[in-house]
């Protein structure tokens, strides 16, 4: 395992992301996230990164399985230093944005993310 975090929390607004098919994302940050930082983020214990994630591995959020298909070249040191990054649903081959860990697999769902799940990396 590279990274195992426990969801402890969810801002008022963290769960909006996955609504909007342009984004299919969440934002994942450490518990100790800036309050307004908090208020769109899917929080999570402080965790430490034991190695780099790369295309292919697989992403366990709550029980439900992904694969990584590409990491913007910012995700890894945000990952590492703060706990964050975006988590994209959408299936693209590419990442849009430096900080996005693109995923394949059955987009999640706000019913599925809950307080008390995991965020894992394999």
């Amino acid at each position: 395992m590279k990274y195992s975090a426990k969801i402890t929390g969810l801002g008022p607004e963290a769960l909006l992301f996955l609504d909007d098919e342009y984004c299919n994302f969440i934002i994942i940050f450490n518990e100790d996230a800036p309050p307004e930082l908090a208020a769109i983020s899917v929080l999570h214990e402080c965790s430490t990164l034991l190695a780099d994630p790369k295309v292919g591995d697989i992403v366990v959020i709550c029980e439900k399985v992904y694969t990584i298909l590409d990491i913007g070249e910012e995700a890894i040191q945000t990952l590492r230093e703060l706990g964050h990054c975006t988590v994209s649903f959408k299936g693209q081959q590419k990442a849009d944005r430096p900080g996005i860990i693109e995923l394949a697999g059955e987009p999640m769902t706000k019913e599925e993310i809950m307080t008390g799940g995991y965020i894992e990396i394999y």
